[in-house]
């Protein structure tokens, strides 16, 4: 069948409470195939589950089950996000797409003389109006801001966006996240204003410059008893149990990341993972994924974590451990006193006791930090291989 889909470069909208959350993407056909490439700053993300019929597009996130449907009328697309959600509370977001247009948020880019490029401390307002921190690293060149900002359980990606004028704006589809930013700077030089993610989430938020700002002092996972060997029992994907204490990992160096397919940082980690794991295995390292999914039901999240393996080419050991909760996640491995982020890492050494727990994942968006991350990773691993 003949398709009125155009290839080429789009730019997409989101309807979401905090008005319209933009990102660019451009279709690509190679041969029969089509591939949907994500643009958020410096990300291109490719998108390879596209299916085009006449003038039906359906496009399925890497990793995830989330997807766009969308209908082709001339050069738009109009349709919607499907984001699958924890108990069944999916997020359908009205979807939108002009194809050649290639701004972000304003056709026409105004100068601008604020530059807000370097370290930020951020303040996000919580429920009972105490904060909880962020980092937030900016770039940006004339009027166009990119960036992230890191926070105790992961950093938002990458963030696209400008200022216009003392206002900025900032947003991110990268198939699960679905984020948007808009803030004010003051003469004094703070930022404040509102971050949306989907349908379901708006935050205050606060921001001044500090080149030393961390996230240091946030809460973090630890072990209740660092020196009793860490213990668990749960089924691989064809329902059969496996347990740490299985001679496969006997005398091994593991490295147990608590994950879940719908998780953006843990697609980041799992990202890292894979081909550290290949390189390092024949070495004595041996790394398991429990998933922690959407899905009460087995089948279900067997196959949300076959397409995460798959997408993201894993050949380690990934289990189904429970539900996408954190206080599920504590339940189900009472050795340590509570889970605050996914994903959050533990490192065995070759007698099954933990000796680092990392909570959260710095993704290659934070670039230096992700590069200390997975330094610091690496230089554990060679300390726990080491001790023979």
């Amino acid at each position: 069948m003949e398709t009125s889909v155009m290839a080429g470069q789009y730019r997409a909208t989101l309807r979401i409470p905090g008005g319209e959350l933009p990102f660019g993407f451009e279709l690509v056909r190679l041969g029969d195939r089509n591939i949907m490439y994500l643009q958020n700053g410096a990300e291109r993300l490719a998108v390879e589950d596209v299916r085009i019929t006449g003038n039906t597009l359906e496009a399925r996130m890497p990793g995830y089950e989330n997807r766009i449907t969308a209908t082709a009328d001339g050069t738009r697309l109009q349709g919607e996000l499907l984001l699958v959600k924890r108990g069944g509370n999916n997020q359908v977001i009205p979807f939108s797409a002009e194809h050649g247009a290639i701004h972000r948020f304003f056709a026409t880019p105004t100068a601008s003389t604020a530059d807000l490029s370097g370290r930020w401390a951020v303040a996000f307002v919580e429920a009972d109006d105490k904060t909880s921190p962020g980092v937030a690293e900016f770039q940006q060149e004339g009027s166009t801001v990119t960036g992230t900002i890191l926070t105790p359980t992961g950093d938002h990606r990458y963030l696209a966006g400008e200022m216009r004028g003392d206002e900025l704006y900032l947003s991110t589809f990268d198939g699960a996240h679905a984020y948007l930013y808009r803030a004010q700077l003051a003469e004094d030089g703070t930022l404040a204003g509102t971050f949306w993610s989907g349908l379901a989430w708006e935050q205050a938020f606060s921001a001044h410059r500090d080149e030393a700002a961390t996230l240091a002092g946030a809460p973090a996972t630890a072990v209740r008893n660092a020196d009793a060997p860490l213990e668990f029992t749960f089924p691989d994907l064809d329902g059969q149990p496996v347990s740490l204490s299985d001679p496969r990992f006997a005398d091994k160096v593991v490295v147990i990341a608590l994950a879940g397919s719908w998780c953006p940082n843990c697609h980041d980690e799992a990202a890292f993972l894979a081909p550290w794991y290949q390189r390092n295995r024949a070495r004595g390292l041996e790394v398991i994924s429990l998933m922690f999914e959407h899905f009460g039901d087995f089948e279900q999240a067997a196959s949300a974590t076959r397409l995460f393996r798959e997408d993201l080419g894993i050949q380690y050991t990934t289990l189904i451990a429970g539900i996408s909760d954190k206080d599920d996640a504590a339940k189900k491995l009472p050795q340590l006193d509570a889970i605050y982020a996914f994903p959050t890492t533990l490192f065995l050494d070759r007698s099954g006791r933990v000796r680092h727990v990392h909570t959260g994942f710095a993704g290659p968006a934070t670039g230096e930090h992700y590069r200390a991350l997975t330094a610091q990773f690496d230089a554990l691993l060679e300390q726990l291989l080491a001790e023979g």
